[in-house]
Formats: C-alpha cells, structure tokens, sequence
C-alpha cells in the first residue's frame, strides 16, 4: 500500500519543472524484481546516464545496456524522474524456459521509465522503474513483467 501511494504522488509530481542537476557521479547496487540482478549507473553529463544491469533467470544471464536521461523534480527534492532505451543479450538453460518455441538466446530492445530517490545525507538512493523487453531474436515473447526495485550505492 505505502509503494501505491508513493508511485502516485511521484507520478503526479512529473509535470513539476527542473531545477538542479543529479547529486552522485555512479551508482552501484542490486535490482530485484521478475529479473534479479546487479545495476551499475553513471552520468556521462548533469542529466545523461548509462545503465548496465546484469540479471539471472532461467539458469542463465541477461546483459541489458541502457542510455537515460533523468531529470529532477522541482517540488520533491531528491527525488527524480527518467526515461530510457536501450538492448539486451542473453542465455539461458532452455529447460528452464517456460516457452518450447524459444531458443536458448535472446537479442532485444527495452525502454524504461522510473522515479529515483537520492538520500541528501548518506551515499544511497532507491528506486522504482518499469522495463519492458522486446525480443527479435531467439524469442517472440514481449516480457511486460519488469517492474523493478533499484537499492544502490552512489559514489561521487
């Protein structure tokens, strides 16, 4: 209930205007959700980022590559918005996929969007994004399952 809540008042703080660039240089940490794993974040300019995220699911890993551009919320310092694109690559034990059409290896696209929160006092922030995963190669599922928790460690 508490996440609900925060997602809705951040959803509606979108609109606010900018007003400052991101606080931390990388960020290094966990992302748990349908695909857990580690992320790694780091700005290449105020508002401009690259994601890495490597995750593990069906006896196997998924290299996902992600270009974001992130932006404050003027009313809620700390606390920001971002949009992303980006790929991935992957390989799995294909006995532990749940679709026989599939191959053991994917190629695909993703796009991401998600609301951070970036601790004033301590190197952490928190976050909460949707990722969905287009795959051209080796699967024709679209994974709309990624709803994802970020915890990470920031390092100016």
């Amino acid at each position: 209930m508490k996440l609900k809540t925060f997602l809705f008042a951040a959803l509606l703080l979108l609109s606010a205007s900018t007003i400052n660039a991101q606080s931390y240089r990388t960020g290094i940490g966990a992302r748990l959700g349908f695909f857990n794993g580690i992320t790694a974040k780091h700005f290449v300019s105020p508002n401009n980022a690259v994601e890495g995220i490597l995750n593990f699911r069906w006896g196997g890993a998924i290299i996902t590559g992600m270009y974001e551009w992130q932006q404050p919320i003027h009313s809620a310092p700390g606390l920001d918005y971002y949009l992303g694109v980006g790929a991935h690559i992957g390989f799995f034990d294909k006995d532990d996929y749940k679709w026989d059409d599939a191959s053991s290896a994917i190629v695909g696209a993703d796009v991401v969007i998600g609301l951070e929160y970036t601790f004033p006092t301590v190197p952490f922030s928190i976050g909460v994004d949707y990722k969905p995963a287009f795959n051209f190669i080796g699967d024709n599922h679209v994974w709309a399952d990624g709803i994802a928790l970020n915890l990470r460690f920031n390092i100016n």
